[in-house]
């Protein structure tokens, strides 16, 4: 294994290429001469000839004039060692050298794509010297330092993001105007990071953003995703997935880090050594490889990291005598098996081969973390460690349940690798790691097969069936013995394993006096004809095929001829199926984190009160709430540069990019008809960027004076993406059925926008995609409607997007079932950029409802305390549907939108209960009020003074999501952790 140094002594650096330090220097001052060593570079002999003159590359690059690019004579072409200058002449020399001298094109020409990289890279040399700087700092004053573990990481384009943070836009825009580029077309060069798929790794890039700002000790964690999720294409069919291809022209802003590599096993078994540890041999092996992201803070020098694993396995895998004889692919099956682990996000599980593949991405993010993270403690703590202080300077944060396995594996370096005790291991792991819930889904609560988690992680089994019986041992002392039945009821609801038999000195415990069984012989068996059965036994495998099994079981009767005449005889027809054996990894996290969060007030309630309720009752202390925020400087000041500028006008200043807190001050501007006229004005300009930009994306050209009506998010049945456009149906059928003068006297225009993948192997949200396209072709091509009401579907929606579309939106959608969505972030950056919701009282909805006014957000459907009431209804057949449901149904089920057959999709809003069926996600039952409401929405906007008013006082009220209130939260209540300023 290679040295895990992120730093090695100094003699271990070197300066091959000081352009990146002499360049560099001009834009974020020089660092002291001992610690000036670039953070990815290392000493090797072929490099240590260029040592001798730190200058010799740098001035290389002007001895001949490029004439690919345009020259300019006010271009400096050397910036002195010790410049702090951060000029457009100094910035110019810096992307020419990096055009000529870093090439990852042909010489030929300078076009967009070549800027754009010549560009990164030189942002990129200004971040590695606050980045060195930032890490050298830490190192010597020894900080606690939080690690943030997660599945995704939804970063966005970089480009505009980094000089923002770096405060040289200007600069930079000024510097490719004398090459003869424009900077926002050269940043619309750069791909999106395929390294998420939602709310989730979105929330997890905003966080990376809010801890460097706030000059936080922390680093992220995640995986570097070759192809992404998918790239999303909208065919005559729907939805279609092809694999990203973010990569496929390199990745500037990462540094591959070939001296941090750490061993990752798979499969093998467990042995008991002569020293009486036990050591986990044989098997799969792999090597995980660092590649670092550098993520800067804004107006601070701090720059922290975003470490991502790439997997591999050694040279001598690739098996030489196979691929000489032909078997090429036997040759390469090693190396396949490595790399395919880090191939996309989410692999398809409904296959066991897909189960493996993400039980081992899990497991590969926790066990490399988990490595580096203590060599970083080992290293920091000099020749005496002290593993009681492993809490004091490592919080670890798992973002889900997808980290949970970081639990097992710190328990296993612990004890078999660095030799504590359990209860020495168990201690410091309980008081390291903490969990962050993001549903109430019962699907994406894992749980994982134990049979399969044995084959594949067979240690780590081992001490979570010790964890469990731990928890055993708690549960029993808290609640005693007396009462065996509630005993049992309490261990099966919070056990890890699932279905898995008690210990057997907790058998013993359980067993209850039987009552007495004697017969009377004379008592006459009684044999009617009567029916025994066990009906609809709902057994829901999460990890494993999910579906519903109705298994009816029948006692049957058997008729056998007797002497005395005919007995009937019970007989059992089958026996009752095992349960499959499972490991509950929420559990597990609950039951080892001390701190468990859910990220809205309403569904930490809901995580104490239902998912976890037994866990809270035990460990009340450990439960809080994290209410989830966004960045304001990639989600207004960035995105928005016209709504910020206005704000900072209004308000005097522009502290509000680091202290929201100030945007309550336009609360006092809402009723200045000087801030409506230039708010309004601002809203029209980014609605034209999104008129073009839909006109190329789709074809659809759409009016500029319509309501920009959108929904934007991952397709899912609990956001109801279905109810809007069921919605949008009905509203298309009313104005079909009036005459032109009535449409437009009852009806204000509007451009219904969606946007959102859904998952590969998710029918029923692929059927919606395909539902909405069939409805805007239809729709966008009636001449009787014209541009009173419009319908488009973004493809491949994206962070690059949704900056485009959020600023230009006047009413955002955010109506899930209540009760289901955690939080929700978009609703947040909605309402930043002055944007009005629609939506239920779930998730964020309901703090963003109580800031921003209740009278400036539009509110309908059942409440989260309804739901199951509701439900309970409908399973009893009570349900009533309204006349203008059934009436949108049979409209869609008539042709109108085409020969597609919706009857899948439309009769899963159908019947009672069951598998498919019983509209489980409440669309019926919302749609009257939801209708009503979208009523109200018009009635508002047709008095643009009022709507205005609505906007401003959206944005005013945003100022408490800030995810720089949400990180100061988990620093101060959960991580311990303080703000550490680079001197």
């Amino acid at each position: 294994m290679a040295s895990s140094s992120l730093f090695s002594t100094p003699s271990t650096a070197h300066h091959s290429y000081s352009h990146c330090y002499s360049i560099s220097r001009s834009f974020v001052g020089a660092p002291s001469p001992s610690r000036s060593k670039l953070f990815f570079l290392r000493r090797n002999a072929s490099a240590s000839r260029f040592t001798a003159g730190r200058d010799f590359l740098v001035r290389s690059l002007f001895t001949e004039t490029n004439h690919k690019l345009k020259d300019d004579d006010s271009i400096t072409p050397h910036v002195a060692p010790g410049s702090i200058a951060a000029d457009a002449a100094s910035i110019a020399s810096s992307i020419k050298y990096h055009a000529e001298f870093t090439p990852l094109f042909s010489p030929q020409q300078f076009d967009l794509l070549k800027a754009f990289f010549a560009t990164a890279q030189s942002v990129r040399d200004a971040l590695i010297l606050n980045w060195n700087a930032t890490y050298d700092y830490y190192e010597k004053m020894n900080v606690k330092q939080a690690n943030y573990l997660s599945l995704e990481f939804l970063q966005g384009r970089a480009l505009l993001n980094e000089i923002g943070n770096l405060e040289l836009t200007g600069a930079y825009a000024e510097a490719l105007r004398k090459l003869g580029k424009d900077l926002e077309n050269v940043a619309r060069q750069e791909p999106d990071a395929a390294l998420g798929n939602g709310g989730l790794g979105r929330l997890a890039s905003c966080f990376l953003d809010s801890l460097a700002t706030l000059n936080y000790p922390a680093w992220g964690y995640g995986l570097r995703y070759k192809y992404g999720l998918f790239k999303q294409r909208i065919t005559k069919d729907g939805q279609e997935e092809v694999a990203e291809d973010w990569l496929e022209m390199g990745n500037p802003w990462e540094i591959v880090r070939n001296d941090v590599s750490y061993p990752v096993k798979f499969y093998g078994k467990v042995v008991e050594g002569s020293d009486g540890r036990r050591h986990w041999i044989g098997g799969e092996d792999i090597i995980a490889i660092a590649y670092d992201v550098p993520i800067p803070g804004y107006k601070t020098k701090t720059t922290i990291n975003l470490r991502l694993w790439s997997t591999k396995v050694r040279s001598e895998d690739f098996d030489l005598y196979d691929f000489n004889a032909g078997n090429h692919t036997k040759a390469c099956e090693a190396q396949t098996n490595a790399e395919k682990i880090c191939y996309i996000l989410y692999p398809g599980d409904e296959s066991m081969e897909g189960k493996v593949l993400r039980l081992k991405q899990q497991y590969t993010l926790c066990s490399a973390s988990l490595q580096d993270i203590i060599a970083r403690f080992e290293r920091r703590s000099g020749e005496y460690v002290d593993w009681e202080q492993f809490p004091e300077k490592v919080a670890v944060q798992m973002n889900d349940t997808h980290p949970t396995l970081c639990i097992p594996e710190l328990m296993r370096i612990l004890i078999d690798l660095k030799g504590l005790t359990w209860k020495e291991a168990w201690k410091i792991t309980k008081r390291t790691v903490a969990y962050t819930n993001h549903t109430v889904l019962p699907e994406a609560l894992e749980k994982w097969s134990l049979e399969l988690m044995q084959k594949l992680l067979p240690r780590h089994v081992e001490i979570i069936e010790m964890i469990d019986e731990e928890l055993i041992n708690t549960i029993i002392s808290e609640y005693g013995t007396a009462d065996p039945v509630l005993l049992e009821e309490k261990l099966k609801a919070m056990r890890i394993l699932e279905n898995v038999d008690f210990p057997a000195s907790v058998k013993d415990l359980l067993v209850q006096p039987k009552e007495s069984s004697i017969v009377d012989p004379d008592e006459e068996i009684q044999s009617s004809d009567e029916e025994v059965e066990l009906v609809d036994e709902e057994v829901e495998l999460v990890d494993e095929d999910v579906e519903l099994i109705d298994e009816e079981v029948e006692l049957i009767d058997e008729e056998e001829p007797t002497g005395e005449g005919t007995q009937k005889k019970k007989v059992l027809s089958e026996p009752v199926p095992e349960l499959p054996k499972m490991v509950r990894m929420a559990n597990l996290s609950v039951v080892a984190s001390h701190a468990v969060n859910g990220v809205a007030e309403i569904h930490s309630e809901i995580v104490k009160e239902e998912v976890f309720n037994e866990f809270f009752k035990l460990w009340p202390e450990k439960f809080q709430n994290k209410t989830n925020g966004v960045t304001p400087r990639r989600w207004i000041r960035f995105c928005n540069p016209d709504l910020s500028e206005l704000i900072t006008k209004w308000i005097h200043t522009e502290d509000w990019v680091l202290n929201t807190e100030k945007l309550a001050e336009l609360r006092k501007f809402a009723d200045d008809e000087e801030l409506h006229t230039e708010w309004r004005a601002a809203k029209k300009s980014n609605k034209m960027k999104v008129i073009s930009f839909l006109k190329e994306k789709t074809g659809y050209l759409v009016s500029p004076d319509a309501m920009f009506d959108v929904q934007v998010k991952r397709i899912h049945e609990y956001k109801r993406q279905l109810l809007n456009i069921l919605g949008i149906v009905y509203r298309y059928k009313k104005m079909k059925e009036m005459t032109t003068e009535e449409r437009k006297a009852q009806f204000v225009p509007r451009v219904c926008i969606f946007g959102g993948k859904a998952f590969a192997t998710y029918v029923q949200a692929k059927r919606i995609v395909k539902f909405i396209t069939d409805v805007g072709a239809t729709v966008n091509h009636d001449s009787e409607i014209g541009d009173l009401l419009k319908v488009v579907f973004v493809p491949d929606y994206n962070v690059s997007v949704a900056e485009l579309l959020i600023p230009a939106s006047e009413l955002s959608q955010h109506i899930s079932t209540a009760g289901m969505e955690a939080s929700g972030t978009s609703n947040m950056k909605f309402a930043m950029n002055g944007c009005i919701l629609i939506g239920t009282l779930d998730g964020a909805n309901v703090e963003i409802r109580q800031e921003v006014g209740e009278e400036n957000f539009f509110l309908f459907g059942a409440r989260a305390h309804e739901i199951a009431g509701i439900r309970k209804e409908r399973a009893e057949g009570k349900f009533v549907p309204d006349p203008c449901f059934e009436e949108v149904k049979e409209y869609v089920r008539s042709g109108i939108f085409g020969p597609s057959n919706y009857d899948e999709l439309i009769g899963s809003l159908e019947g009672n209960e069951g598998f498919g069926q019983g509209d489980y996600f409440l669309v019926g039952k919302d749609f009257p009020s939801y209708i009503e409401c979208q009523e109200q929405v018009d009635e508002a906007y047709r008095d643009q003074k009022r709507w205005t008013r609505m906007s401003i006082l959206n944005t005013a009220g945003s100022y408490k999501f800030s995810s720089d209130r949400t990180i100061h939260e988990y620093a101060k209540d959960i991580w311990n952790i303080k703000p550490v300023e680079i001197p």
